[in-house]
């Protein structure tokens, strides 16, 4: 996967998982997505910057500082755009490893 690629991939499922659950944890979202922690902050800060999430916080029962993060509109076009760009790139994939299985396929044939 090139660094574009993983770039693109950790940006769209980021903003997948904020979608789904805007009160995720800046922790939970790195478990989730087998990133640092930084790194997920890293992305939050660039996404707020780009203008694709609306930061809200608040207090908990618990009084600990807690965050939710909500998609602007900015920000679902972002995602629509990243979705589509990897849809078109996973059936380039499949279409070279389906031309490839055939190749394999044709070999196998012809030695018996």
């Amino acid at each position: 996967m090139s660094d574009t690629s993983a770039y693109n991939d950790h940006h769209l499922k980021l903003l997948q998982l904020l979608e789904e659950n805007p009160s995720l944890s800046q922790r939970d979202a790195s478990d989730i997505l087998g990133l640092s922690l930084g790194k997920v902050n890293y992305i939050l800060k660039a996404f707020l910057d780009k203008g694709l999430i609306k930061i809200n916080n608040f207090k908990n029962n618990k009084n600990k500082l807690a965050y939710t993060y909500l998609l602007t509109p900015t920000g679902i076009e972002e995602k629509a755009k990243l979705t589509l760009h990897f849809y078109e790139v996973k059936k380039r994939e499949y279409e070279a490893l389906k031309s490839e299985v055939e190749k394999l396929g044709a070999l196998a044939e012809e030695t018996g």
